[in-house]
């Protein structure tokens, strides 16, 4: 089965697509295309079924030129099946004139099977689309898979030592000052002595004393988080690569409930800005 997924939005929205595509790709031996915006397709080279990314600025300024190129792309290859979560009237008109025989969607002329969107976490919401398919979906049960060596250097990269290990992540969102993650670090220091911590952040500044991680792709990434015991982040990306790898992950910034899972392991709290140091010490359990 060849499956088309039309996914608008950035990293954050095609990370929170990817078990569902995993989901389909496994249960139905489908081979995959996405159309996703240019600047967040590097995420799916995570998932191999993932044949091809198709380049498509979703909501932007498109140029009659783009959207023809797109459907030659929809048109050529033998799509038995799209599932479109764009409300894009051009992609309603593209599909329409497609060869797709089932065309998944909330909504909009082009559909063959309509949904009905859930609320809540919208990874599990991504089930509405499956269920036609027949695809069994628990979002929740998801873990990304890695290769071997990724996980081995990045596990060889974290610093030394038997404590546990903490990957500090600040995001682009105004956030706390170097000022304040300097108190925050000492704090950590004295609360956690055999604590180990590590920096993903490449436009900030380490602190003195942390080692800085050098993850140059999103899979090096993938398999850092993957590799630390908490995630402390601001950074949509990376909090949802701790989603994905089931790591424990304290999340500013993102109490908005479709954005993360209720489980014991992620702790969603109020944007950093908020927040003193002290009280992300507490919700780290510190």
């Amino acid at each position: 089965m060849q499956v088309l997924a039309l996914l608008p939005g950035g990293e954050e929205d095609q990370l929170q697509a990817l078990p569902a595509m995993a989901a389909l790709a496994e249960q139905q031996s489908a081979q995959l295309h996405v159309v996703c915006p240019a600047q967040a397709a590097h995420i799916w080279t995570l998932l191999p079924a993932v044949e091809r990314c198709i380049p498509f600025a979703f909501g932007q300024r498109w140029s009659l030129a783009d959207w023809a190129n797109l459907l030659g792309n929809v048109r050529e290859p033998d799509f038995q099946v799209s599932l479109n979560l764009s409300t894009d009237w051009s992609i309603d008109l593209l599909l329409s004139l497609s060869r797709i025989p089932m065309r998944v969607a909330a909504g909009g002329f082009s559909a063959t099977e309509q949904v009905q969107q859930p609320t809540g976490w919208r990874t599990q919401a991504l089930r509405a689309w499956l269920q036609s398919l027949g695809v069994h979906y628990d979002a929740n049960a998801y873990r990304l898979p890695l290769p071997r060596s990724a996980l081995a250097e990045a596990r060889a990269a974290l610093p030394p030592g038997n404590g546990p290990a903490l990957l500090l992540g600040p995001g682009m969102a105004p956030g706390w000052s170097p000022e304040d993650w300097r108190e925050f670090v000492a704090a950590m220091g004295q609360a956690v002595p055999s604590g180990r911590l590590l920096w993903l952040a490449p436009e900030e500044e380490a602190p003195a004393g942390i080692r800085r991680c050098r993850a140059a792709t999103v899979m090096a990434e993938a398999a850092t988080v993957a590799s630390v015991d908490v995630v402390l982040t601001d950074d949509p990306r990376l909090a949802q690569l701790a989603v994905l790898t089931g790591t424990a992950l304290v999340a500013a910034g993102m109490e908005d409930p479709r954005r993360l899972p209720r489980r014991d392991a992620i702790k969603p709290l109020p944007p950093l800005d908020q927040l003193r140091p002290g009280e992300v010490l507490r919700a780290l359990g510190a």
